[in-house]
């Protein structure tokens, strides 16, 4: 089985920063095209049996650590009143969106209000070891997941990320501007480290060490089986924040561990996860006319293109779990 899991929230939302026209509508179509495409060429090219929905909820983390996430309150608040107008209309399109994908097609819709759907993509993941699976996401941290059977398509930009390197949509290695050369491979395992490290300001996840060279931590980075002297100097080193409240880097690094690596939720968090998913599998849907409701859902979005070519957008919309 070959799984094309959507990180829908991110494709859905990433599409409004990447057209000049500032009317929602436009920004709305684009979005429902960009997902749509993705997910239809995710099908075709990879030749899919299912789509996986992964929806988000509030999150434990938020609970864990009070400042995940909270600069997102911050630029929300600093709206002007016709961005705030303009957001409220994508969100509304977006719960729009979700409610077609639960409602009209036979694709898995995961969703849990203690859960992100990073959390739940790993899960689907690690459930099904045997299965191949095609990330539909442009979020830097799938990269931990990049395996022989997980890879990441990135619709916003066309391109791939596999065990192999970086690659167009066309399968042309993208070169690295800085060497000429086709990009290396990712090492999930330290961009891992280094993220736990440098932390993670999208999500307000300040760094465990500011400021440390990356030669410092790629010898901590060697050093992390034996645990020497190398990591040890990394992990035990101290420093002081602007407000003078002392850090100690290993401190910091476990908590931005479990914070971001998709492997370390707490018990009762994976606990939730599998219960989750294994509700959403025990009763595959399995609904007769996904195509018409297809072009219905386009209609009402004036989605034309997609609508004259519903038979091929209807296929993986129409892909039962198990079958």
């Amino acid at each position: 089985m070959t799984y094309i899991i959507v990180d829908t929230a991110n494709t859905f939302f990433r599409a409004r920063h990447i057209v000049k026209d500032n009317n929602p509508d436009t920004k709305v179509g684009l979005a429902m095209h960009i997902i749509l495409n993705s997910v239809k060429k995710a099908w075709t090219d990879f030749d899919g049996s299912h789509v996986v929905f992964c929806l988000e909820g509030r999150s434990w983390r938020k609970d864990h650590y009070k400042k995940y996430k909270a600069n997102r309150a911050v630029a929300r608040a600093a709206l002007t009143e016709r961005e705030q107008e303009a957001d409220q209309i994508f969100w509304e399109s977006y719960d729009t969106f979700c409610d077609f994908i639960k409602d009209k097609t036979n694709c898995t819709v995961l969703q849990h209000k203690q859960l992100e759907a990073d959390d739940l993509i790993a899960g689907w993941i690690q459930q099904h070891p045997q299965d191949e699976h095609v990330i539909i996401s442009s979020d830097s941290d799938f990269a931990q997941l990049i395996a022989p059977n997980v890879r990441q398509y990135n619709g916003i930009s066309n391109t791939l990320t596999t065990t192999e390197g970086y690659f167009t949509d066309k399968g042309a290695a993208i070169v690295d501007k800085k060497t000429g050369e086709p990009k290396k491979a990712p090492n999930p395992e330290w961009l891992l480290f280094e993220k736990c490290m440098r932390g993670d300001p999208t999500d307000n996840v300040f760094s465990a060490f500011p400021k440390v060279r990356k030669n410092k931590l790629l010898e901590a980075f060697e050093d992390r089986s034996n645990q020497g002297f190398v990591w040890n100097n990394i992990m035990l080193s101290r420093w002081v924040d602007h407000e003078g409240n002392e850090h100690r880097v290993k401190e910091d690094y476990e908590r931005n561990k479990e914070l971001i690596d998709l492997t370390r939720q707490p018990d009762h968090i994976k606990q939730i996860i599998t219960d989750t998913i294994k509700e959403a599998t025990s009763t595959p849907k399995s609904s007769p006319q996904v195509g018409i409701y297809l072009m219905k859902f386009c209609h009402l979005f004036d989605l034309q293109k997609i609508q004259d070519l519903a038979g091929q957008y209807a296929a993986p919309l129409n892909g039962r779990y198990g079958t």
